[in-house]
Formats: structure tokens, sequence, C-alpha cells
């Protein structure tokens, strides 16, 4: 095995640790080699193995070269020990604390490898597996009471590095220290949501999401939409990633629906819904023949995409009728401008997307009321599945509130449907409400009971319920978050950093000052931490002439950046998604970071022909000239720099970050993302005693030597058709503030504030170009950067 190489999210797992240090995964399919990549991602050597010599090493492999990355970096791979189940392989398992089997879905050859573990796994070690349809009991049915007290299921969804479900099902023998171990390690190490099951076929998510799938399909059909229209209603109004269900069933593989169907129909009695509620698709069954099975089929599934003759790309469509491909339309309904921001109202339209939603959601809503408490105790608990395992923005219960209860039992009534007993036992009233500051859940005996958070769950949305704002404005909101650490919430469109967010940065450090905090921590529970500068109000102010405007807007955000730094009391930043751009900046002048995971950081301006304002620049070149193991001189700092600034790097994970120098080696990572605020509250008190801001050393930089190596770097990769002729200009720019300007000499000290000043006259240049004022245009009508 490879030795584990930093830096990792943690630490490779010790003696002490816990019970899980080492785990072991049997099968390296996508699923299995998805498991594996995500334990390495959280430090803890692993071993992989397959049926298929040398498929687990081929899977590590590819597994480094796909996009999404399911490793967070190159170092987790090299925890990764493979090996073949059948030439010796399997005793690789013998000191695994955890064996996952995620091979194929048949209950015979998961018992077969079974009986084969028994003879290699250690005393007291556990076994799972990931199934996502076999109930327990089929899957321990012979193996005797010592396997069945080390047996659960650990049900991960796909890709297991980016969804944050896990779905624990126990049986009546199993430990119930096996299932706390196994919550632990899922919950804290690899950062999931641990939602307990019941033992019944499909368990939670997929027994609902198969259901909704399923009933959306048919009912598409019956009413004739096309398959864009179909998306849309079940996409959006219903929140539901934009894939709706056709672009789902794309990602996920159309050929993937016959097994989940033959198995969910051999598992349930015949007048359950889902059964009654199968059709044999035609068209379906002839998309499989062709090989037209989605994304990774190649040949395209409901939506393909095309070379048009210009060389274009052209987006394509299924015909649900022909079965041939057409040119994609967009969805025109009354009903989805009726309806987007009212679900009942889309529910009651009377055109045929209004028809739509309304069969698809009694069939989904009214499925979902039938089975709590059958597959789990709460409906909480099938809100979180389905929200995390399927990426709905509402769960099914919150979907019947935005209905209200009542009216979906009046209309479930009305299609001559049975009302579920949980339906009638709400009545009117709604399944969650808000009493004295906390959330509650309405249980099948009709009482509200309080949503329990785990120890070490700190969420602001909670925080939020019960207490009032220190300060707010339209862009930002300053909490109280207990034990006098104070939290910066960002709620601006994309949490885009305009002047209200500055300005209530200010005013938060103000009032830290005079002693209503001790220490304040910059986090948010939006998608993303932020995307960076509103370049709209640049754009608007550069449209009028308003350079003094722009140049004061500048000004200001490096103001608010050097306060937040310089502050008497600790500053920590909490981000989780992207964090661009100036959302970049913003962390560049914190203290310290805590970091969630799944963190993409970088300074991106270079896509809107614009360099870093805010001290980003500043803040880089001081990273790099204090790295460790960096070398030394004048030089090396600014082309590092140059490097990432010029290109846009972005990390695509936490870990990454680090190595890029966005984050230093002392910043924290945490794995799950509901314990990041209460992670980062921790390091900002531990930070409390003694603290001192810290002082920005002068910068040793290479003026015009330097300016003049970039130029030709930056005129060779223009030759290779690298650069564009844009490119070159804001390259140049960034060379002459990277390089300290025209007066810099490397035996001399530039400071950071002089840095700054020419970050600030290279933006007012660059803005008033054309190619930039085009860029930024495109980026804020497409989303997508120009190439000019």
């Amino acid at each position: 095995m490879n030795a584990p190489v930093a830096p990792l999210p943690y630490s490779p797992a010790k003696s002490g640790e816990g019970p899980i240090r080492k785990v072991g995964v049997v099968g390296a399919g996508v699923m299995g080699a998805g498991i594996a990549a995500h334990v390495a991602n959280a430090g803890v050597p692993v071993v992989l193995l397959d049926i298929v010599p040398g498929g687990a090493a081929k899977a590590v492999e590819r597994m480094l070269r796909a996009d999404p990355a399911p490793f967070m970096g190159k170092a987790p791979a090299r925890l990764v020990q493979t090996g073949d189940l059948d030439g010796g392989g399997l005793q690789l398992l013998a000191d695994c604390d955890w064996i996952v089997e995620a091979i194929i879905e048949r209950p015979d050859a998961k018992r077969d490898l079974y009986a084969r573990l028994e003879d290699v796994r250690k005393p007291g070690s556990i076994v799972s597996s990931n199934t996502s349809t076999i109930p327990l009991a089929a899957l321990t049915q012979g193996l005797g009471e010592k396997f069945a007290r080390d047996f659960l299921i650990t049900h991960f969804f796909n890709p297991p590095r980016y969804m944050r479900l896990l779905e624990l099902v126990r049986g009546p023998a199993t430990r119930a220290d096996a299932l706390d171990a196994i919550a632990a390690f899922g919950d804290r190490r690899l950062g999931k949501t641990i939602v307990h099951c019941k033992d019944t076929p499909g368990f939670i998510a997929n027994r609902i999401g198969g259901l909704w799938m399923q009933s959306a399909i048919n009912h598409a059909v019956d009413l004739r939409l096309t398959v864009e229209e179909a998306d849309a209603v079940m996409g959006k109004p219903i929140g539901v990633p934009k894939t709706g269900v056709f672009g789902l069933l794309d990602l996920v593989g159309i050929d993937l629906m016959p097994h989940v169907a033959a198995s969910m129909k051999a598992a349930l009695p015949a007048t359950d819904m889902y059964v009654v509620g199968m059709r044999e698709h035609a068209l379906i069954a002839r998309m499989i023949a062709e090989g037209r099975t989605g994304r990774k089929g190649g040949k395209g599934g409901f939506y393909n995409r095309e070379k048009g003759s210009g060389g274009e790309s052209l987006k394509r469509a299924v015909d649900l009728w022909t079965g041939d491909y057409r040119d994609s339309t967009k969805a025109r309904l009354d009903s989805l401008e009726i309806g987007s921001k009212d679900l009942r109202k889309l529910a009651e339209h009377p055109d045929r997307g209004g028809q739509y939603a309304r069969a698809v959601l009694l069939d989904t809503l009214g499925y979902a009321a039938s089975l709590v408490p059958e597959i789990a105790d709460s409906p909480a608990d099938v809100d979180a599945a389905m929200r995390l395992g399927y990426n709905w923005r509402w769960g099914p219960f919150e979907l019947m509130d935005r209905l209200g209860p009542g009216w979906l039992a009046g209309a479930l009534r009305e299609a001559g449907r049975p009302v579920p007993a949980l339906l009638e036992t709400a009545g009117d009233r709604p399944f969650y409400r808000v009493q004295d500051g906390r959330r509650q859940v309405l249980g099948t005996d009709g009482e509200y009971r309080d949503i329990p958070r785990p120890d070490g769950v700190l969420l602001l949305s909670d925080v939020k319920l019960r207490s009032q704002p220190l300060a707010k404005n339209g862009s930002a909101s300053l909490w109280d978050i207990g034990d006098g650490i104070a939290c910066l919430e960002f709620h601006s469109k994309m949490n885009a950093l305009d002047p209200d967010i500055l300005g209530l940065l200010g005013k938060a450090v103000a009032m830290g000052k005079k002693g209503a905090f001790r220490a304040l921590v910059v986090h948010n529970e939006a998608d993303n931490f932020s995307v960076g500068a509103n370049i709209g109000l640049a754009l608007f102010a550069a449209n009028i002439g308003a350079w003094g405007e722009i140049e004061g807007m500048i000004e200001g955000g490096q103001k608010a950046m050097r306060t937040m730094r310089d502050a008497p009391f600790p500053v920590v930043g909490a981000p989780a998604g992207m964090a661009l751009g100036g959302g970049c900046e913003i962390l560049l002048h914190c203290d310290a970071v805590q970091a969630h995971a799944e963190t993409y950081i970088g300074l991106v301006e270079v896509g809107v022909g614009l360099i870093p304002g805010w001290g980003g620049c500043a803040a880089m070149l001081q990273r790099w000239a204090e790295a460790p193991k960096a070398p030394r001189g004048p030089m090396p700092p600014v082309a590092k720099a140059f490097e990432m600034i010029s290109t846009a790097q972005v990390a695509k994970s936490a870990a990454e970050a680090r190595e890029m120098m966005l984050l230093r080696p002392t910043d924290g990572i945490t794995m799950n993302r509901d314990r990041l605020l209460a992670d980062a509250k921790a390091k900002a008190l531990s930070m409390v005693e003694g603290h001192q801001p810290a002082e920005p050393k002068p910068l040793r930089l290479p003026g015009p030597t330097g300016m003049a190596a970039l130029k030709m770097a930056v005129e060779q990769a223009a030759r290779l058709g690298k650069a564009t002729p844009h490119d070159m200009v804001v390259c140049e720019h960034l060379a002459e503030t990277l390089c300290g300007g025209e007066r810099a000499d490397h035996i001399a000290d530039t400071t950071e504030d002089q840095v700054r000043k020419l970050e600030v006259k290279s933006f007012m240049a660059l803005l008033k170009t054309e190619g930039t004022l085009a860029r930024v245009e495109h980026m804020l009508e497409t989303g997508r950067p120009l190439r000019n």
C-alpha cells in the first residue's frame, strides 16, 4: 500500500480515534469505488476489491480522471489499497473494522460473499451492504446469529462524495454499538446526514422517489406532454432540481429503471400503489435496446446533444410518441406562469401542466403519507431523506404544508382515493410548526414534538427562529450564536457582495470593538458562500461614467477587508459551496477559516476581464511568500499567484484549497455541513484568549524584470492558442500589480498598501476597456465567460 501524502481533510485514522480505523469495500463498480474514495477523503485507509482481475486498480485510475471527481485531490487516492477478490485479496480485509459490500443486487450473490467474509474478518468487525432495494432480512437468511449481530445496511447515494444522505437499516439482531459506530463515522468523518429507516423495500428515498418517477412518466404520457413540459412542471415549481424527471433519468441511467422495478415488484405486495402503477413503456424498452440510456451511454437519452452544420451544439429531445429526436423547445404553459410561486395554484390550474402537477402530487404525497410509520417513525425523517437523497428543496410533508394537508385530503377524496390515516390525523393542521423558537413536527399520534439535533450540530436557521438579529440590512444580518460569538450572514442574491454587506461588516467590527461580542464568524447556509462582488453595480456605474463611484467602491472594499483583518478579536470564515472573487477575498482576510469539505474557492476575476481589487493579489503574494517548502526569492510567489489568478483556478475541494494556499495549513475542514457553524464557533472561541491581529510583512517583488518575464510567458500562451487578445491585456495589468509596478526592486521592500494601490489602478484601467465591458455584459446575460 502506498504511504499517505498530506494534506488530507483529516490525518489518517490512528489507534484510539474510534472503532473504525480501516475500511474494506468489496465491489469496484461506480458505487463501491465511490464509497472507497470518500472514505479515503476522510483520511481513513481503505481496501478496495473487485471480482474482475485488476478491476479495483482500474477503478482508482478512472476516478482520478473523473469529473466530478470522487477524490478530493490526489493525496487521498494513496490511502486506497486495491486487490482482486479471487486472487488472495480477501485476506486484505482481515484487519478492517468495517467491510462494505457493494456488489450486484442479488441476495444469493451477496450471501455467498458474506459466507466467505466469515472466514477472514476479525471478531467484532462490522459488515454492511450498500443495497438500494433488498430488505435486510433477505440478506442475513441462513447466516447465523453471530453474523447478524455485526450486520446492517448502509445505503449511500450516488455520487457518494457529494450526496449527503446515508440511510441506515438495522436488523433485530444488530448490535446497538455497531449501529452507533457506523452512524458516528458516517456523520463526523464522511459528512453524511444519517436517516434511520425501517427494513422495508427501497427504504425511504427510493421507495418514494421511485414512485414519483414512475408516476411522472405515466402521467406525462397520458396527458401527452413533451419531455420539456414535464420537466418544467416537475422542476422548480415543486422544488426539484432543474433536471425534472426525464433529465434525472438521463443522469442516473434509463437502463436502471427495469431492474429497480423488478426488484420492487418482487418485494412489495401486489396491492401496493408502487406495483399497481407499474407499466412497461415500449419507448423506454426501445431506447434501452438502442443504447440510448442517458448521459453515460454516449448515445443520448431523453435529451441529446448533436452538432449542427456549423459545428454548434444543438440540444435535442425525444418525442414521446415517435421515439425520434427533435429540436428541444422551451415549455410554454400558462400554469407555469401562474403557479411558479404558488404550488396550490399550479395544482388547481386547468391546463395540461396543472393537471400533470395535480396527478403526480396526489400520487406521490398520498403515497408518502400512507407509508409513515411503515418506513420511518417521523415525517421529518422522510423529508430529510428526499431532500438529501433526491436534492428536493422540500420533502413530501413540507410540500403537503405548502398545499395544505386539508386541501390534499380533499383532493384525494375528490379523486376517489383513500385518505391516509396520517392526513386524517393532521386535519387542517400543518405537519411543521414553530413553537417557542423551536421547529416541531406532527407525529402519528397527533402530537407535535421538537425536531432533535445531534450533539455538535448548530444551525443558523435554528438560531434565527428564536432570536432577532443584532443588526441587519437588505443584504446581510448579524446574529448572536451564543458564548459571546456573533455570526455575520450574507443573504443577497447568490450572496453577491455589495455596499450593504461591506457596510454591515464594518458595523460588526465596530460593535465588536465596543464589547458586543468576543469573536466573529462569517457564515451562511445558502448553497454558496458568495459568488463574488456584484458586478452588475460596477457595469451600471461604468455605463454612466461614474468612475469616481467605482473607485470608491473598490477602495471601500479594501478598507472593509483591512478593517476585518485588523479587528482586535478573532474573525473566522466558515464557507461552503462557491467562494469566488470577492468571496475568496473575504476568506483571505479572516484570521482563520473552518471550511466545509465541499468548498470551491478561487480568484476568478479575469473571467470578467478584471483582477482582484479587494486585496486578493496582495494576500496571495503573502501566502506564497510564507508557504512551507516554497522556493525563496522574489519571483516564485509572483509566479504562483500569477498562474492561479490569470487562469482563474478554482479549488475543487477544501483540501485542494490548502494545496493552493487559498487555505492555510492550519485552517480547519469540516466534513459534515451541519457541523460547520459549531466547528467554526469552537475555533473562534479557542482564539479569543491573547488574540492579536496579524501584521502583514513587507514583500520583495521583482518589478520590471518580473513583468517582462510574465509578458513573455503570456505571449507564448497566445501563440499556442491558450490566451485570447483580451487575456493578454488583463494579464499585463495583473503582472504589473503582482510584480509591484515599475518602481519595485527585489532588494527593497514593497508594502501591502502599495500593492493594493496597484490593484485599484489596474481594476479601473481594465473597466474602461471595451473588452472588459463586453466580458461583464456577457457574464451577466449568460452566466458564462466570454473568450474575447
